[in-house]
């Protein structure tokens, strides 16, 4: 009955159209009604308690490092590196997107953000160099989706305050496959872009990629800095996500000086307004998420899954299953806030490594944001790129199915998660 009420109350909120984090709330008064504890005392201190936490301050830093890397000039210096380097293989336009996203995922940790800046300067260049424009746009969403796995990642900092699992744990161990997901897609579009008669660019001389890489320097140091901070204990990852921010803002107002001082506070409110809209989904998925403890649903859950308990790899499975099929309809964010505390108990019971479920979790969420209907980052690069939904849709298909299948694969391999990960700890 108390699962019922949860899933029903959330569900009919959001068939009305309530927003995802009012809707959350909803849920958590009627919990607190049905197991008679309604105290709005309650539900403000647990909403104002679930946005309280040390760790989350990675979330604003990391968006405002985002929003400075792109209005600053960097994402657009990574991509002509990355077209010095890959832009004269055939097809290579599209390589440059794969290479481009990998650099700027090390850069911002948002999908959207990503999305954004490689749909603003790639996809005419694609288009004007005669690629189908469904197919370049499916591929630069694709791309975009590596942002929330290789480090540093938004979506690890709210899944490890959620979880409470090692976030420093969770940036290292996503490094390896947010580098196979970019394999997959460079092999899909090497199948299908032969097909396609498109000339590729002069390759670059020496001295013109030598000057590419000098001025993409700034940009590149920085995932070196992160990496490097969080592997020998440096700085915690909120304090990384400070340290991007502030290298950034340095580097786009003293190096590049494409941002100014008038820049600054549209870019701050930007980044302030993206930031709000996250944190208060946190906190309003924290009231639902005291409420599922209370009220014992992972138990419950735990009882229905009983039978898989003994088979880590079939009922890993089962989860990614139900995460693929909740990501359909959900974005990221409140995926992650609501299962998290559904499912850590299951795994834990189990014996699954909360760090290899952790990153199995966020590839799964990030594949969601390019799951239609609700897909934002193809909402993103069809606004950005001025293509119907429909084609970023079609276009996208191939790239998410390779994804999908090197997901499964780390279901069934996990060393493919853990081997890598135990070397960069």
């Amino acid at each position: 009955m108390t699962l019922a009420i949860f899933l029903g109350s959330l569900l009919g909120a959001m068939a009305l159209g309530i927003p995802i984090a009012f809707s959350l709330l909803i849920c958590g008064a009627a919990l607190m009604w049905h197991l008679d504890l309604f105290d709005a005392q309650i539900l403000a201190q647990n909403l104002i308690n679930g946005a309280d936490s040390f760790p989350l301050l990675a979330v604003p830093f990391f968006m405002l490092a985002g929003e400075l890397m792109n209005a600053g000039g960097l994402s657009r210096r990574i991509v002509q590196f990355a077209m010095a380097l890959v832009g004269h293989i055939p097809g290579g336009l599209g390589y440059v997107a794969i290479v481009a996203a990998v650099i700027m995922a090390a850069l911002s940790g948002s999908a959207v953000a990503d999305a954004a800046a490689l749909g603003a300067l790639l996809l005419p260049m694609m288009v004007a160099a005669g690629h189908d424009r469904a197919r370049s746009a499916g591929l630069i969403s694709a791309a975009s989706i590596i942002a929330p796995v290789i480090p540093p990642s938004i979506g690890f900092v709210i899944f490890g305050v959620a979880a409470n699992v090692s976030i420093s744990k969770l940036f290292l161990a996503g490094i390896f496959p947010g580098v196979l997901l970019a394999v997959s897609l460079w092999g899909t579009w090497w199948w299908i872009a032969r097909r396609e008669p498109v000339a590729p660019a002069p390759r670059k001389t020496r001295t013109e990629v030598l000057q590419a890489l000098r001025q993409a320097t700034w940009a590149l140091v920085l995932p070196v800095i992160v990496v490097f901070g969080l592997k020998f204990g440096i700085f915690t990852p909120t304090e990384a996500a400070v340290v991007a921010a502030v290298y950034a803002l340095l580097v786009s107002t003293l190096v590049y000086r494409e941002i100014g001082l008038r820049d600054l506070r549209r870019l701050f409110i930007s980044a302030g307004k993206t930031s709000a809209v996250v944190m208060f989904l946190v906190a309003a998925a924290m009231v639902s998420a005291w409420l599922i403890t209370v009220a014992q649903l992972p138990a419950q859950v735990v009882v229905l899954l009983q039978p898989l308990l003994d088979n880590p790899r079939v009922l890993m499975l089962a989860i990614m299953v139900l995460v693929m099929v909740v990501g359909t309809a959900l974005d990221m964010t409140p995926t992650i806030l609501l299962l998290t505390p559904v499912l850590m108990p299951v795994v834990k019971a189990a014996g699954i490594d909360p760090v290899y479920f952790g990153v199995l979790f966020i590839i799964n969420n990030a594949i969601g944001l390019i799951t239609p209907p609700v897909g934002t980052v193809l909402n993103t690069v069809a606004g950005v790129g001025k293509v119907s939904m429909d084609e970023v849709t079609r276009g996208v298909m191939p790239f998410m199915v390779a994804q999908f299948v090197v997901m499964f694969l780390m279901v069934a391999f996990p060393q493919l998660v853990m081997v890598p990960a135990r070397w960069f700890y």
